[in-house]
């Protein structure tokens, strides 16, 4: 099993001389299509064009080959965290704090392990969530499996892409 933790050390500095930020480092697919996924972002921007991940992924590469820090064949794929991106950091329930989160829990928080929500940011080592059925609620950081943001029409809006070329056609409701 590749250790995560070794590999983002390894590849970190070189998302960093790109000016780019790491949103996620993972291993999925299993035994049988093991991939390598890297997800990064411009942290001015919070999006990666094609460029941007092209780069990545030749410096990435060079760096893997060199360290060898997984033993078995695997793919790697590096992308931007999309839309409906994952919430891996401390800090990207502050960035998007107003948006709407799903959060999966490890352990249930009063009987529960799912809560979608509002995020109203951190508050020490909890994240602060505005909820329908249970209204506001503090959930511990450590306590979290996994979360992302749900797509909604705010969060369409506030990630609208820099640059449109490339594109078939964009629409534009009016």
């Amino acid at each position: 099993m590749a250790d995560i933790d070794a590999i983002t050390q390894l590849i970190e500095p070189e998302a960093r001389a790109l000016g780019l930020d790491l949103v996620r480092v993972g291993m999925y697919g299993g035994k049988s299509d093991p991939t390598l996924q890297v997800m990064a972002e411009r942290p001015d921007t919070r999006q990666l064009d094609l460029s941007d991940c092209e780069a990545l992924s030749r410096r990435i590469s060079e760096v893997l080959d060199a360290a060898d820090p997984i033993e078995e064949a695997y793919r790697l794929e590096v992308s931007s965290p999309g839309i409906d991106r994952p919430l891996t950091r401390a800090r990207d329930y502050e960035d998007w704090k107003g948006f709407e989160a799903r959060i999966r829990l490890a352990v249930p928080l009063d009987g529960r392990k799912q809560f979608d929500g509002a995020l109203l940011g951190l508050e020490g080592d909890a994240v602060l969530v505005r909820t329908a059925k249970s209204g506001d609620i503090a959930i511990p950081l450590a306590s979290i499996g996994s979360a992302k943001l749900l797509l909604t029409d705010a969060l369409i809006k506030a990630t609208a892409p820099l640059s449109t070329e490339g594109a078939d056609s964009i629409r534009q409701e009016r």
